[in-house]
């Protein structure tokens, strides 16, 4: 069952409370993470807002991080530990990220759905983000719908077979440990029947 934003106190896919706290508090640490969340573990990807706000010394803003100077920035992602697997590629990612944020929804990141008025809108929006393909931008609006309660009409059909409910096909479907591994899983079916098929 999809959550109301307003009751959401934590999104539980980093296995360290404050994180999976900060993902549900920051629209932009959301972001973020599903930005990382590429050749590395998920928890790892999304425990990078976290270590990068720590890192900062101050919440998350996009405006802060789209001025940065870009040397800057990415000896915060290269500090050890490094936030991903490619640190400097990342942190030019985050701060193009940022520098589109700023110039298109005046640094507010929720501005991305909280504005838009279709689900065909939210995913030319999100596809349009810097770190987001296709696949990656119906898995977020996907996420948006079931943990956040954005559901703008036609959400469902954007979000293609991620959409779907009880789908446990990505990050969208994970709301506790159990339905992390029950992803887990099924992703690893799922590749081990296209090496076979």
């Amino acid at each position: 069952m999809p959550r109301d934003v307003t009751t959401l106190k934590s999104l539980p896919f980093t296995g360290d409370p404050k994180a999976d706290k900060y993902l549900a508090e920051d629209p932009l640490a959301l972001l973020i993470g599903m930005v990382l969340d590429q050749q590395v573990p998920l928890e790892k990807a999304f425990a990078g807002p976290w270590v990068l706000r720590q890192r900062l010394g101050a919440k998350l803003d996009a405006a802060r991080i789209a001025a940065m100077d870009p040397d800057e920035l990415t000896a915060l992602f290269v500090e050890k530990p490094a936030l991903h697997r490619f640190p400097a590629a990342m942190a030019a990612r985050v701060q193009d990220l940022c520098r589109l944020l700023v110039d298109e929804y005046g640094a507010k990141a929720a501005s991305v759905w909280t504005t838009a008025a279709t689900g065909d809108e939210l995913f030319k929006r999100v596809k349009a983000l810097p770190g987001f393909g296709e696949q990656k931008a119906r898995i977020f609006v996907a996420l948006l719908g079931k943990q956040l309660g954005v559901r703008p009409q036609g959400w469902e059909k954007a979000a293609g077979p991620f959409g779907r409910a009880g789908s446990l096909a990505s990050v969208a479907d994970i709301d506790s440990l159990d339905a992390l591994l029950a992803v887990r899983e099924h992703k690893r079916a799922m590749k081990a029947a296209s090496k076979t098929a």
